[in-house]
This record gives C-alpha cells, sequence and structure tokens, in this order.
C-alpha cells in the first residue's frame, strides 16, 4: 500500500446543491470548480422495457442518457449506473415514487456529462470520445429488487431494469464492444459490484472492468452502538426481494442482508474492480454513524456539518471508521487485478463531479489525480494501490460542507 503526503492547494469556494435519494443539502463546496459548457444529453426511455416487467417503482419507463463515442473510442463503453439512496418500507417508496428516483415522469429530459462522463479530452483523458452511458435509478433498491406490492402500487424491479437497460444497450451498438467500463456512484456504486460479473458475462472476448465510487458501505456501530445502516439494508432487502439476486456463493454462507454489504460481497467478485472511496465518507458519516437518532442531543451536529468542527474525541472515532474501511479491502487489495483509491477526505462520490475527477486542483494521490488513476489501471498502464495518510494529512481534499442537513 502506498503513503503519501500531500501538498497543499488553496481552491475556490461555491455554494452548490448535492442530493442523495430524496434529500436535498445545501452544500458549500471547497475548492470546487465546474465543467465550462457542459455536453448536454437527452434522455432515453426504453419502450421495451414494459412488456418485461422492468418499470420504475410506479410503473413508469426506466430510461438512460447516451452519447455515442466516435474515433478510437467508437467501440468502447462506459457505463455509469447512477445513485440516490434506497427506500426500506412502504411510506419511504411510496414518497419516492413521487420523485425522479421512483418515476421518470419526474426525471430530467437533459443532464450534463461531467467527470467521467465528459466529451472533453482535457476533462476526461481516457474516456471522452468512448459511448457514454448513464444509466438512471428509479428502482430504490441498487438495480437488484424483485417484487410488487400492489395494495401501494410499487413494482420492485430493479434487476429487471438492469436486464432491459443492457439488451437496449446491446442493440445499439455495445454487443461488439471492444472495451467496456461498469461505474457507478454511492447506491449506484453498490450496483456495479452488485452487477459487475453479470456485465463481464454480457460482453465476452471484451475487456471488462468495474468501478465503484463512493460504494464502500460499512457494516458499521454508530455513535450510539447501534446497527442504523444493517437496519435499513435489511429493510430494503426484505421488502424489495433482494436476496433472489444477490451471490449464492455469499447467500450459502451468511443472511442476505450481510450479502448487501459490499465488505462481504467483494470475496464473490471474480472481474477486475477499482474502489475508489473517501475514508470518512460523509454521506456515512450524516446517514449512518451519527444520524439524528443514533445523536438525539446533537453532539454530531456541527462536525456533520463541516469537518473542521470534530473535535478530538470525534476523530479518533472518525479515525476508527477509517481503520475499518481498510481491513475491509485488506484481502481485496492482495489481486494484481483489482485497484483501490481510498483518499482522507470528508467526501462522497468523485467520479461525476469534474473539480473531483479531473481539474488543476484535483484531489491526488501518489502524485496522481483520480482520473489518472483510474485510467491507469483500467488500461493496465501501471498498478493502482493507494492508500492515503489519516485525515488531516491531505490537503487536497473537496471536502464537502454543508449549510443545513437533513436526516433520515
Amino acid at each position: 500500500m502506498k503513503i503519501s503526503w500531500l501538498p497543499c492547494l488553496v481552491g475556490l469556494v461555491l455554494v452548490m446543491r448535492w442530493t442523495h435519494g430524496s434529500e436535498e443539502w445545501g452544500v458549500t463546496e471547497v475548492n470546487a470548480a465546474t465543467s465550462v459548457n457542459p455536453l448536454l444529453v437527452g434522455l432515453t426511455l426504453i419502450p421495451s422495457a414494459a412488456a418485461k416487467g422492468a418499470v420504475c417503482l410506479d410503473g413508469t419507463l426506466p430510461g438512460y442518457h447516451l452519447h455515442p463515442g466516435n474515433g478510437s473510442g467508437a467501440d468502447s463503453w462506459l457505463i455509469q449506473l447512477e445513485g440516490g439512496g434506497w427506500c426500506k418500507d412502504i411510506s419511504t417508496c411510496v414518497f419516492r415514487k413521487k420523485t425522479r428516483r421512483g418515476s421518470s415522469n419526474y426525471m430530467e429530459k437533459v443532464i450534463e456529462f461531467t467527470g467521467i462522463l465528459s466529451n472533453k479530452p482535457e476533462e476526461n483523458p481516457d474516456f471522452y470520445n468512448w459511448n457514454r452511458v448513464k444509466v438512471r435509478y428509479c428502482d430504490g433498491a441498487s438495480f437488484s429488487g424483485e417484487g410488487h406490492n400492489e395494495a401501494a402500487g410499487l413494482f420492485f424491479r430493479g434487476q429487471r431494469i438492469w436486464t432491459a437497460a443492457m439488451e437496449d444497450l446491446m442493440s445499439k451498438g455495445m454487443y461488439s464492444a471492444k472495451k467496456a467500463f461498469l461505474s457507478g456512484c454511492s447506491a449506484g456504486a453498490l450496483a456495479s459490484i452488485l452487477h459487475c460479473d453479470e456485465f463481464r458475462a454480457l460482453l465476452p472476448g471484451t475487456k471488462v472492468k468495474c468501478l465503484s465510487d463512493a460504494g464502500l458501505f460499512l457494516d458499521a456501530v454508530d455513535v450510539a452502538g447501534g446497527h442504523t445502516l444493517r437496519s435499513f439494508f435489511e429493510g430494503v432487502v426484505n421488502l424489495q426481494g433482494v436476496a433472489v439476486n444477490l451471490p449464492a456463493a455469499c447467500t450459502n454462507r451468511m443472511d442476505a442482508t450481510s450479502c448487501f454489504f459490499p465488505q462481504n460481497l467483494l470475496a464473490y467478485i471474480q472481474s477486475p474492480l477499482f474502489l475508489l472511496n473517501a475514508a470518512y465518507d460523509v454521506w456515512q458519516l450524516q446517514e449512518s454513524l451519527a444520524t439524528k437518532k443514533a445523536d438525539p442531543h446533537g453532539f454530531w451536529q456541527q462536525c456533520k456539518l463541516n469537518n473542521a468542527n470534530c473535535n478530538t474525541s470525534q476523530i479518533q472515532f472518525l479515525q476508527g471508521f477509517r481503520n475499518q474501511m481498510l481491513n475491509a479491502v485488506k484481502e481485496f487489495s492482495m489481486s494484481k487485478e483489482n485497484g483501490l483509491f481510498i483518499n482522507s477526505c470528508f467526501a462522497h462520490c468523485q467520479t461525476e463531479r469534474q473539480d473531483t475527477w479531473f481539474e488543476n486542483d484535483s484531489p491526488v494521490l501518489a502524485n496522481k489525480e483520480i482520473a489518472t488513476s483510474v485510467g491507469d489501471w483500467y488500461f493496465d498502464r501501471a498498478g493502482v494501490e493507494a492508500i492515503d495518510c489519516p485525515y488531516p494529512c491531505d490537503k487536497t481534499c473537496h471536502n464537502l460542507v454543508f449549510s443545513r442537513n437533513h436526516n433520515h
């Protein structure tokens, strides 16, 4: 493992909206930069999905955004699975089906392609001219559910959506891909892990690898000594019938909820996989470790909003969380096929945003930006097993600072 001490960079401050699931948080972003004149790509619905029952939570058609490749990238495909939380019970799923996370009726008809989806070589040097696809997320179970609740009008069809989307893209030329890369952010990153081997099996003879960005959700103890995320995931798995779509090699050995956690899944993924994660993932800090329920008196409130406000005991707790993350990937990192980039930042999702993917002041580790590290690994230019030194040594981070806070 590589430990690197990183130079200090001074950046800009930008106020932005950061969305996860049905929540919108006000964020003050440090070291932020945006793409200039970003590519706008329209939404394509999948008409054939209806006959297969491959529908969003509310029964509407699923969809994706596709920008065709050109030149040397014409026969290469990058698939980005959208993230956006999960729903664990009838009430949260009913709420979700009235948003873009559960219905194509509410999805943006056009979205920006930035970061790993950018079409500019100066913003995305290795994948800019590939066929690039963003598959929209509207099932609430990381593209892995199978079920139906007629009384609530809910369709849990994540696995079918995955299959329908892949079949549609195969018909549009992906079947002849020479190179293919499955990626995802957050809930989409968990989906990328879950579907990595399926994706590779679709494309025999193709160079296929997978990327998980901010998907290393840990079965960790929260600040009150409970298991907030385990309880949440158990609801998702049970409600949406996820167990039938989890690797049998895992579910034969442990319960289905455990097999929804990446730390337990990794041992069963046979395809090359790259894990990109912040060691102090802010989504996990806010929604798993220090929720309002686990922290009723608000002891963690200011720390959650801004890492600079964390006291010594809170940092010590978070160092323990980082240590759990490093232990979870220890065996995974021993395979030369796999890649690893764990930086000591308070962030969440670093591939889709231009400022963290590839800019002049982007985060670096072992003297490489995230885009360079991922590209080096995908194209076998170099092995990448980079783990940062503990907070606060890394001054290149783009830490998320929140102006207000919502918790489940």
